[in-house]
C-alpha cells in the first residue's frame, strides 16, 4: 500500500515591524594626540625626577657632613684631653723640687751654705 503523500505548506506569521526611532548618526572623532599637553606633562615628570635627585643628594651630603663634625669633634675632645695632659706635665718640670734633684743628683752641685746679695750701696 502506498500512502498518498501530500505537501503541505506552513506559513509563519512574523510580527510586524515597529517603526524604528530614529537617532542621530554618531560622528567619529579621528583621536588625535595633544602634543603640547603631552610635552608639559613630561617636562613636568622630569622637573619633578630631577627636584628628587637633588633632594636627595644634598640630604646625602649633609648626612656626610654631620659625620664629619662627629669625627672632628672627637678628635677635638682627645686633643684637649692631651692638652690637660700636657699641661700637667710642664708644671712636673718646673717644679723646684725636681730642678734640685736634677742638678744634685745628674750634674754633681750642691745647695750653698752662705748665700750672698749685692746691692748697689744704697741705704
Amino acid at each position: 500500500m502506498l500512502a498518498r503523500q501530500e505537501e503541505y505548506e506552513y506559513y509563519e506569521e512574523l510580527p510586524k515591524p515597529q517603526p524604528r526611532e530614529e537617532k542621530p548618526p554618531l560622528i567619529k572623532r579621528r583621536s588625535t594626540l595633544n602634543t603640547h599637553l603631552r610635552s608639559r606633562c613630561f617636562l613636568l615628570l622630569a622637573l619633578i625626577c630631577v627636584m628628587a635627585m637633588a633632594i636627595t643628594i644634598r640630604s646625602g651630603i649633609t648626612a656626610s657632613r654631620g659625620y664629619d663634625l662627629v669625627q672632628i669633634q672627637q678628635q677635638a675632645q682627645a686633643l684637649e684631653k692631651e692638652n690637660e695632659h700636657l699641661k700637667i706635665e710642664i708644671a712636673q718640670m718646673k717644679s723646684p723640687e725636681r730642678i734640685r734633684r736634677i742638678a744634685t743628683d745628674k750634674l754633681g752641685m750642691s745647695t750653698p751654705k752662705n748665700v750672698y746679695f749685692a746691692t748697689d750701696g744704697r741705704p
